[in-house]
Formats: C-alpha cells, sequence, structure tokens
C-alpha cells in the first residue's frame, strides 16, 4: 500500500487499488494477469481474503476486500511481494516478451528510488 494510505481497522472493508509502476500496462499480457489471481486464490484459501469485487486492467487492479484471521494490511503485503517476485520472473523466463530489457530495467531503477 502507498504510504499515505494505511489501514487503520484491520478488520474492516477497503477499497484498494494496486498498481504498477508508471502505469505499465503489464497486465495486457494474460500471463501476467494469471499470477495475479491464482495469488488472491492463494490468499482467499491459507489467509483469510475476503474479496467482494475485483477487476484487473491493463495497468491496475482494484478490489473491495475484507480478512479474517490474518489482518488486511498483511495479507496485502504478501500478496503485492509474491505477486511481484513472480510476475518478474516469468518476465526473465519469457522469450517472447518484448518489452523485457525495458521493464526489467524500470522495475530495478524505480526499486532504487523507494525508501523502504
Amino acid at each position: 500500500m502507498s504510504e499515505r494510505y494505511k489501514v487503520s481497522n484491520t478488520t474492516d472493508t477497503y477499497f484498494i487499488t494496486n498498481t504498477i509502476m508508471h502505469w505499465i500496462d503489464l497486465f495486457t499480457r494474460e500471463i501476467y494477469k494469471e499470477i495475479l489471481i491464482d495469488s488472491l486464490r492463494y490468499c482467499q484459501e491459507k489467509k483469510g481474503l475476503i474479496i467482494y469485487s475485483w477487476v484487473i486492467i491493463s495497468n491496475h487492479m482494484h478490489m473491495v476486500e475484507s480478512s479474517n484471521p490474518m489482518p488486511i494490511n498483511y495479507v496485502m503485503r504478501d500478496f503485492k511481494k509474491f505477486s511481484a517476485k513472480q510476475i518478474i520472473k516469468v518476465i526473465n523466463e519469457n522469450k517472447s516478451e518484448s518489452r523485457k530489457e525495458w521493464l526489467l530495467k524500470g522495475f530495478q531503477t524505480e526499486v532504487g528510488r523507494l525508501k523502504r
């Protein structure tokens, strides 16, 4: 989650938006959407994520969600960390990804700018 918006009550329902850096249209490729969906399913089954609605758009996703028993901020942290690692792994392995070098360089640059 961004630095500005934090979960204040871990039992509430939240509208959450997850974006790709610089709004890159990463989710035009089916394989990257599948990573997100698989990760969401895992979080539902193993971490108590409750999804009321969701949509994946070409460069971001929206969800209305809560969780029980794990706090939503922990679930989202794990979801984002796992998904990002899987997406980068697939980009590295995908010989047909025409934007491979550009994507990986952009991600690496952005990681270097983060304060945490």
